[in-house]
This record gives C-alpha cells, sequence and structure tokens, in this order.
C-alpha cells in the first residue's frame, strides 16, 4: 500500500487532484470530511461552546461553521489565539480517525488498496508527511487559484487568516518524495499528469 500526502496552497486543486487519484483506483482520506464528522460529535460539540459560546450553535444545536469562522479567521491577535483553540479541539479527533482508517487499511490483506491518498489542509504543517511515501505537491498559477477563491465567497479578512494558516511552519516537502502537479489549466491535461504519477508508482 502506497501512502500518498496532497501539499497545496489553498484553492490549488488538492480536491481535484484528490478526485482524479479516486477515478483511477485510489482511496482518499478527506480531512475536511472528517473534521465535519467531529463537528457533529457531541463531546467536540461541548468543548466547542465552552470555547467560542453557544451562538455558533444553530437552533438544532448544530455548530454554524460561518459563524465559528468569523471567530478564528482574522487579523487579529485573538483570532490567532481563537484558531489555535479550535485546532485543539478539532485536529487531535481528525487525527484519531485518519490513524484509526490508515490501520483498518494496513490490516485488510486483500482488500488493502494500493494507493490511499491524505487530503489534509495543512499537511506538511501537522507532520502527516513523515507517514506519506510520496508527496503530491499541487501547483497553481496564483491568478486562477485567487479566482477560485473568489468563487468561494469568503470575506476578504477570513481569506487572507487563512491563507496565513497555511504559510504559518510550512515547510518545503523533501525532493527526494515529492512529485508535482500543474493543476492550473485544462482538467484532461492534470488528469494525464496524474496518471504518469499513478503509472509510475505502480512500476516502481
Amino acid at each position: 500500500m502506497i501512502i500518498l500526502g496532497l501539499v497545496g496552497r489553498v484553492g490549488a486543486g488538492k480536491s481535484s487532484v484528490a478526485r482524479l487519484l479516486v477515478e483511477q483506483g485510489g482511496v482518499v482520506i478527506d480531512a475536511d470530511r472528517l473534521a465535519h464528522e467531529v463537528l457533529e460529535d457531541p463531546e467536540a460539540v461541548a468543548a466547542i461552546v465552552s470555547r467560542f459560546g453557544p451562538a455558533v450553535l444553530d437552533a438544532a444545536g448544530s455548530v454554524r461553521r460561518p459563524r465559528l469562522a468569523e471567530q478564528v479567521f482574522g487579523p487579529s491577535p485573538a483570532h490567532e489565539a481563537a484558531l489555535s483553540d479550535l485546532e485543539a479541539i478539532v485536529h487531535p479527533r481528525v487525527r484519531r480517525r485518519i490513524q484509526s482508517r490508515l490501520e483498518a487499511m494496513q490490516a485488510a490483506d486483500a482488500a488493502r488498496p494500493a494507493v490511499v491518498v491524505l487530503d489534509v489542509p495543512l499537511l506538511m504543517q501537522a507532520g502527516w508527511d513523515r507517514l506519506c511515501d510520496r508527496l503530491i505537491v499541487v501547483e497553481c498559477d496564483d491568478r486562477v487559484r485567487q479566482e477560485r477563491l473568489d468563487r468561494r465567497g469568503w470575506p476578504a479578512l477570513q481569506r487572507e487568516a487563512r491563507e496565513r494558516a497555511w504559510e504559518r511552519g510550512y515547510r518545503p516537502p523533501p525532493p527526494e518524495k515529492t512529485l508535482v502537479v500543474d493543476a492550473t489549466g485544462d482538467p484532461s491535461y492534470t488528469a494525464a499528469q496524474v496518471g504518469r504519477i499513478l503509472e509510475e508508482l505502480h512500476r516502481s
């Protein structure tokens, strides 16, 4: 089983590359999806309410992610402290879920997937690269990346804070483990690059 990690700035196209890897036989562990699961965990919700107040919940008692984002993504030191507090609640729970899935796949014998992809927003910063056999760096022309972020409709201050969160603690992956995919242009061009990478990995 080969474990691939996806690395790239927000809006670079990591999710698109992940989908292409699934289409070509890979299995993706999506940290964002697992984070959504965590936000439905009563223990995590209680910790979030204790730190951020009941206003982050809707009438049904579910976490309102946009309201939470307003508190943690912004320009002030208070925002940075709030983001660190939220990460301390969410990240360990996501990490346990990722580890559990990897262990289950490792134990699957005949059903074990050939390629597992870790789609984790801050993979290098959180140290997940140490579990990966190879790292796919998803590159994108910054103009195109900014256009993609425009379509997400995030407020400017939140967008800037998300960019800073990615830059904080980032370190380039080691060249000997690195594979590069350019996700700037036509999806078929990106798909062809992903196909060549998988062929190379299966041959090695």
